[in-house]
């Protein structure tokens, strides 16, 4: 699959579960002191802060309070950019070395988008939107990363999980996340 698609497959995830919250943008999350709403202020953030670092800075969002808007204008105007002729293919040096828009886009803020769906999912009591298969991609992805994983502001420290359980609780413990966490 292509890094296009890829993103594009998890931001439509995103979109999806964000079309669920109803109304509970101040519920809490998984993530320490995020809510809902910090979660999607989070992933727009960092996304667009990469952008502009690569400078191919997007367009000013409109102001909204709705963050699922906020979040689906700002998902069209990534997936527009990376459709652009020849900015997925773009190299740069990336903090692992030489690196293309495209992958980065896929394969770091896509599995950002991926273990944040979970976050979002949890946080309105929505099943796991993340696949046993999809969880070793993203776990093979994770390895790849070594200790800068569990860098300030990255993941927390790992949990214990069961020798037995899926892939994704697996992948979810490695990310210093409660597999069984639950809203109160």
């Amino acid at each position: 699959m292509d890094t296009i698609t890829i993103f594009r497959n998890r931001a439509d995830r995103f979109n999806q579960l964000l079309t669920k919250v109803d109304g509970r943008w101040d519920a809490p999350t998984p993530c320490t002191d995020w809510a809902v709403r910090d979660v999607v202020r989070h992933v727009i953030d960092t996304e667009r802060d990469f952008l502009d670092r690569q400078q191919l800075p997007l367009p000013n969002q409109a102001a909204t309070d709705d963050p699922a808007q906020a979040w689906h204008s700002h998902a069209e105007a990534v997936i527009d950019l990376l459709s652009s002729d020849g900015v997925a293919e773009r190299n740069y040096e990336g903090y692992f070395g030489p690196a293309t828009i495209g992958d980065t886009m896929a394969n770091f803020y896509g599995w950002d988008l991926a273990v944040h769906a979970w976050d979002v999912a949890r946080a309105i009591g929505e099943g796991n939107p993340i696949s046993d298969a999809e969880a070793r991609e993203l776990a093979a992805g994770a390895e790849g990363w070594g200790a800068a994983l569990y860098s300030d502001g990255i993941c927390a420290a790992a949990l214990p999980v069961d020798d037995d359980a899926g892939d994704a609780d697996k992948l979810l413990a490695k990310l210093g996340r409660d597999p069984e966490w639950t809203a109160a």
